[in-house]
Protein backbone atom coordinates (compact mmCIF):
# COMPACT_ATOMS: atom_id res chain seq x y z
CA UNK A 1 0.00 0.00 0.00
CA UNK A 2 0.69 3.45 -0.62
CA UNK A 3 0.80 6.43 1.70
CA UNK A 4 -1.58 9.69 1.56
CA UNK A 5 -2.53 12.62 3.54
CA UNK A 6 -5.87 13.52 1.80
CA UNK A 7 -7.05 16.95 3.37
CA UNK A 8 -10.60 17.50 2.77
CA UNK A 9 -12.51 20.59 3.25
CA UNK A 10 -13.43 21.74 7.00
CA UNK A 11 -16.97 21.39 7.31
CA UNK A 12 -17.13 22.70 10.53
CA UNK A 13 -14.56 20.16 12.99
CA UNK A 14 -12.70 20.87 15.83
CA UNK A 15 -10.04 18.05 16.78
CA UNK A 16 -12.79 17.26 19.53
CA UNK A 17 -14.29 15.39 16.37
CA UNK A 18 -11.02 13.74 15.45
CA UNK A 19 -12.08 10.43 16.86
CA UNK A 20 -15.76 10.58 14.99
CA UNK A 21 -14.04 11.32 12.25
CA UNK A 22 -11.71 8.62 12.03
CA UNK A 23 -14.25 5.85 12.89
CA UNK A 24 -16.64 7.40 10.28
CA UNK A 25 -13.70 7.30 7.72
CA UNK A 26 -12.86 3.59 8.63
CA UNK A 27 -16.74 2.89 8.25
CA UNK A 28 -17.28 4.49 4.95
CA UNK A 29 -14.07 2.58 4.11
CA UNK A 30 -14.88 -0.68 5.40
CA UNK A 31 -15.31 -2.32 1.89
CA UNK A 32 -12.38 -1.24 0.17
CA UNK A 33 -8.80 -2.21 0.87
CA UNK A 34 -7.45 0.81 2.42
CA UNK A 35 -6.38 1.88 5.93
CA UNK A 36 -7.14 5.24 7.68
CA UNK A 37 -4.75 5.49 10.67
CA UNK A 38 -5.20 9.07 11.78
CA UNK A 39 -7.29 12.08 11.25
CA UNK A 40 -6.13 15.34 11.87
CA UNK A 41 -8.39 18.45 12.19
CA UNK A 42 -7.25 21.94 11.24
CA UNK A 43 -9.35 24.98 10.80
CA UNK A 44 -9.27 24.61 7.13
CA UNK A 45 -9.05 21.02 6.69
CA UNK A 46 -9.74 17.41 7.68
CA UNK A 47 -6.31 15.81 7.72
CA UNK A 48 -6.54 11.44 6.75
CA UNK A 49 -3.66 9.64 6.49
CA UNK A 50 -4.01 6.71 4.41
CA UNK A 51 -2.54 3.43 3.30
CA UNK A 52 -4.38 2.76 -0.30
CA UNK A 53 -2.61 1.10 -3.80
CA UNK A 54 -2.34 3.94 -6.19
CA UNK A 55 -5.15 2.15 -8.34
CA UNK A 56 -7.58 2.47 -5.65
CA UNK A 57 -6.91 6.15 -4.60
CA UNK A 58 -10.01 8.09 -6.45
CA UNK A 59 -12.03 5.70 -5.29
CA UNK A 60 -11.32 5.84 -2.02
CA UNK A 61 -11.02 9.66 -2.07
CA UNK A 62 -15.11 9.80 -3.42
CA UNK A 63 -15.93 7.02 -0.53
CA UNK A 64 -14.68 9.69 1.77
CA UNK A 65 -16.87 12.46 0.53
CA UNK A 66 -19.05 12.49 2.70
CA UNK A 67 -16.78 14.00 5.17
CA UNK A 68 -15.85 16.66 3.05
CA UNK A 69 -14.60 17.97 -0.52
CA UNK A 70 -10.90 17.45 -1.90
CA UNK A 71 -8.51 19.41 -1.27
CA UNK A 72 -5.17 18.34 -1.23
CA UNK A 73 -3.71 14.80 -2.18
CA UNK A 74 0.17 14.01 -1.41
CA UNK A 75 1.72 11.08 -1.81
CA UNK A 76 3.87 10.66 1.05
CA UNK A 77 7.09 8.66 0.09
CA UNK A 78 10.87 8.85 1.96
CA UNK A 79 12.52 11.50 -0.72
CA UNK A 80 16.38 13.50 -0.29
CA UNK A 81 15.10 17.01 -0.10
CA UNK A 82 17.99 19.91 -0.42
CA UNK A 83 17.99 21.29 3.17
CA UNK A 84 17.17 24.76 2.10
CA UNK A 85 13.81 23.39 0.55
CA UNK A 86 13.19 21.22 3.65
CA UNK A 87 13.43 23.92 5.62
CA UNK A 88 10.93 26.26 2.81
CA UNK A 89 8.53 22.97 2.76
CA UNK A 90 8.29 23.03 6.55
CA UNK A 91 7.64 26.93 7.53
CA UNK A 92 4.88 26.82 4.33
CA UNK A 93 3.34 23.60 5.97
CA UNK A 94 3.61 24.63 9.62
CA UNK A 95 2.14 27.83 8.79
CA UNK A 96 -0.65 25.95 6.96
CA UNK A 97 -1.82 23.93 10.33
CA UNK A 98 0.17 21.18 8.38
CA UNK A 99 1.66 20.05 11.07
CA UNK A 100 2.29 16.51 10.59
CA UNK A 101 3.98 17.44 6.66
CA UNK A 102 6.03 19.87 8.26
CA UNK A 103 7.70 17.33 10.67
CA UNK A 104 8.38 15.45 7.40
CA UNK A 105 9.68 18.09 5.59
CA UNK A 106 11.95 19.68 8.96
CA UNK A 107 13.19 15.98 9.35
CA UNK A 108 14.43 15.81 5.43
CA UNK A 109 16.62 19.00 6.41
CA UNK A 110 17.41 17.52 9.90
CA UNK A 111 18.94 14.47 8.85
CA UNK A 112 21.87 17.21 6.97
CA UNK A 113 22.53 18.93 9.97
CA UNK A 114 25.16 18.70 13.11
CA UNK A 115 25.40 20.06 16.09
CA UNK A 116 23.53 22.88 17.35
CA UNK A 117 21.68 22.81 14.56
CA UNK A 118 20.54 19.62 14.56
CA UNK A 119 19.19 20.51 18.45
CA UNK A 120 17.36 24.12 17.16
CA UNK A 121 15.48 22.31 13.93
CA UNK A 122 14.44 19.07 15.99
CA UNK A 123 12.98 22.17 18.86
CA UNK A 124 11.08 22.93 15.92
CA UNK A 125 10.16 19.72 14.85
CA UNK A 126 8.84 18.56 17.83
CA UNK A 127 7.04 21.97 17.69
CA UNK A 128 4.82 20.73 15.04
CA UNK A 129 4.71 17.40 16.11
CA UNK A 130 2.70 18.93 19.74
CA UNK A 131 0.11 20.69 16.88
CA UNK A 132 0.18 17.28 15.27
CA UNK A 133 -0.79 15.92 18.23
CA UNK A 134 -3.41 18.40 19.36
CA UNK A 135 -4.89 18.33 15.93
CA UNK A 136 -5.64 14.23 17.38
CA UNK A 137 -7.42 15.69 20.60
CA UNK A 138 -4.71 14.54 22.26
CA UNK A 139 -3.69 18.19 23.73
CA UNK A 140 -2.24 17.44 26.61
CA UNK A 141 0.36 15.30 25.15
CA UNK A 142 1.13 18.63 22.89
CA UNK A 143 0.96 20.91 25.65
CA UNK A 144 3.26 17.92 27.23
CA UNK A 145 6.09 18.34 24.83
CA UNK A 146 6.54 22.12 25.23
CA UNK A 147 9.27 21.30 27.78
CA UNK A 148 10.91 19.34 24.99
CA UNK A 149 10.60 21.85 22.72
CA UNK A 150 12.27 24.53 25.37
CA UNK A 151 15.29 22.63 25.56
CA UNK A 152 16.26 21.71 22.27
CA UNK A 153 15.77 25.10 20.98
CA UNK A 154 18.00 26.29 24.01
CA UNK A 155 19.75 29.90 23.62
CA UNK A 156 19.85 28.84 19.84
CA UNK A 157 20.49 32.19 17.78
CA UNK A 158 17.53 34.70 17.55
CA UNK A 159 16.64 33.55 13.92
CA UNK A 160 17.39 30.40 11.69
CA UNK A 161 16.63 30.50 8.05
CA UNK A 162 12.95 32.98 7.85
CA UNK A 163 11.77 30.97 11.69
CA UNK A 164 11.97 33.74 14.51
CA UNK A 165 13.41 31.25 16.83
CA UNK A 166 13.25 33.90 20.07
CA UNK A 167 8.92 34.05 19.04
CA UNK A 168 9.02 30.13 18.93
CA UNK A 169 10.49 30.23 22.57
CA UNK A 170 8.31 33.07 23.56
CA UNK A 171 4.95 30.99 22.60
CA UNK A 172 6.22 27.73 23.70
CA UNK A 173 6.26 29.51 26.79
CA UNK A 174 3.09 31.23 27.12
CA UNK A 175 0.99 27.76 25.94
CA UNK A 176 2.76 26.16 29.07
CA UNK A 177 1.03 28.77 31.62
CA UNK A 178 -1.68 29.01 29.65
CA UNK A 179 -1.61 25.06 28.94
CA UNK A 180 -2.88 25.43 25.73
CA UNK A 181 -1.89 25.30 22.23
CA UNK A 182 -2.71 28.50 19.89
CA UNK A 183 -1.79 28.36 16.10
CA UNK A 184 0.67 31.21 15.40
CA UNK A 185 2.94 31.37 12.34
CA UNK A 186 6.77 30.73 11.89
Amino acid sequence: MERYMLHFKNKGYGPEHSREIINKARDLTSDLNASVRVARIASKFVELDVGVEKEDLDTLVETLSPIGSIDNIRHVIEEEIDKEQGIKDGVFYFNNERFWECHEALEGAWKQCFGREKELLQGIILFAVAFAHAQEDELSIGIGMLHRVLEKLGTSPSEYHSIDVDRIRNKAVEMQQANNLTIFEI
